[in-house]
Parts: C-alpha cells; sequence; structure tokens
C-alpha cells in the first residue's frame, strides 16, 4: 500500500523529470497533453498553490522541506530548483531564477552528485541576476 508520503515523493520525482525536460526543450508529447497544471501539483505536494509557494521566502521554503524527512530534502531541492529555474526563464522573473540557484545549490550539497547540467545552470543564472 502506498502511503500518502511515498505518493507525493512519486509525485515530486515525475514534477522534476518534467520539468527537466521542458528546461532542455525536449518535452514528450505525453508531457504536452497533460499540460502541466503546477497549481494542482503544488497543492498534492505543498497544500498551497503555485502563487502560494512562490510568494514565500527562500527561507521559509527551506523551513517547509526541514520539516520533512531528511532523505527526501534532495528531491525537493531538485524539483524547486527545476520549477523556478523553468518559471523564472519563461516569466523572465530575476526573484523566481535567484530562488532556482538557491534550490539548485541546496540540491548538491544535499545529494552529493556531481550534476553538471545544474552546475550549469547556476552559472548561467549568476550570469543572468549580475
Amino acid at each position: 500500500m502506498i502511503t500518502d508520503k511515498e505518493f507525493t515523493l512519486r509525485l515530486i520525482r515525475q514534477l522534476s523529470q518534467a520539468l527537466e525536460k521542458l528546461i532542455l526543450d525536449k518535452p514528450e508529447e505525453s508531457l504536452m497533453q497533460k499540460d502541466l497544471d503546477f497549481d494542482s501539483l503544488m497543492r498534492d505536494i505543498f497544500k498551497m498553490n503555485f502563487s502560494e509557494v512562490s510568494s514565500k521566502t527562500k527561507e521559509e521554503l527551506i523551513e517547509m522541506i526541514n520539516e520533512r524527512q531528511e532523505r527526501d530534502h534532495k528531491d525537493y531541492y531538485e524539483m524547486l530548483g527545476n520549477l523556478f529555474y523553468f518559471k523564472g526563464k519563461t516569466e523572465i522573473n530575476n526573484d523566481f531564477l535567484d530562488k532556482a540557484r538557491t534550490f539548485y545549490e541546496r540540491y548538491l550539497q544535499t545529494s552529493g552528485i556531481f550534476a553538471l547540467p545544474v552546475i550549469n545552470r547556476i552559472s548561467e543564472i549568476k550570469k543572468a541576476l549580475d
């Protein structure tokens, strides 16, 4: 039986993978047909819509993540990094890009993974914000 935590973690990973494909401009047709609904996914994951999530400070979001199980933190950070990067690029929003940088950096720290695409995005964001 799938627990609520496992279901939420699965949603986080699916959203992160979908955003990764959109960021790389390689969306699958099934993704295009699903027409990603950020608000409903955010409600399922955080119990609030995207505008409520995006209005929170980086510190508030990190605090929310810290309330979750530690082993899941990297998944939250990766998903939020991808989400704010995608939204920051499509809406040309520097606040979102700054949040993306923070969550990508935290993802690298917590995962211990050397992820060159993430490192490149962090560099790109730093240039855009300077």
